[in-house]
């Protein structure tokens, strides 16, 4: 693919085939993602990599423990509820994604059941999990960094053929990701990426996300006008 398929024709996946997706592709995706930038080359972020038994006790845990009221344990800090033009965006994602699957809004169940496939990860064959070094938290580098790797893993990924959503539901229950995907207690888990072959039979996976324009985005200073 060329540059500008991946960027305009990447979006996020919900729907997966259940096909294995081999080692040896993920290992080069993950190679290509670490060619992203980093802070004075501290390369602060790790990938575990999920799959098969230890994926489906994570997705069993996360799940059990969501529908027991046990409160989230994520430790990549979130900043509250979203306002302005924030929240109309993410209303609006939501308005999509539901009109796709055709979840109605008083629709209890399927939008229970829409909620519990983000803790499930979306069934997705693999799960990285995105981490990095204990001994930098507490700095905005490192997680800033680890965003990097991050968008470019998502769009190494779909140049190889393969899709993914960042997911940070699936990490929400951080004691059930840490035990199963065998994180130290030397790395903080910041998010994770659900990744596999597409479902085009899938609604959501149709879904393409409005961007505001860059005239509402950027501002240009000293050019000519």
């Amino acid at each position: 693919m060329q540059y500008d398929d991946v960027v305009y024709g990447r979006r996020s996946i919900r729907g997966y085939k259940p096909v294995p997706v081999a080692r040896e592709l993920i290992r080069e995706v993950i190679e290509m993602a670490m060619r992203a930038p980093s802070s004075l080359n501290t390369q602060p972020w790790n990938f575990y990599v999920v799959s098969g038994a230890p994926l489906d006790r994570i997705r069993a845990g996360n799940t059990e423990r969501i529908l027991a009221g046990v409160p989230e344990s994520r430790e990549f800090r979130m900043h509250g509820g979203y306002e302005g033009a924030h929240r109309d965006r993410q209303i609006g994602i939501a308005k999509q994604l539901f009109a796709a699957m055709g979840i109605e809004r008083h629709d209890k169940e399927k939008r229970q059941d829409w909620v519990l496939r983000g803790f499930r990860q979306f069934d997705a064959p693999v799960s990285i999990v995105v981490t990095y070094d204990r001994s930098i938290h507490g700095g905005d580098i490192g997680p800033f960094d680890c965003g990097g790797v991050t968008n470019a893993l998502v769009n190494a990924a779909w140049s190889r053929g393969l899709g993914c959503v960042i997911n940070s539901q699936g990490i929400m229950q951080s004691p059930v990701v840490r035990e199963h995907a065998r994180i130290p207690d030397d790395q903080v888990i910041m998010t994770c990426v659900a990744m596999g072959y597409p479902d085009d039979s899938f609604p959501a996976n149709a879904v393409v996300s409005q961007r505001k324009s860059v005239e509402d985005a950027a501002v240009f200073i000293g050019f000519d006008d």
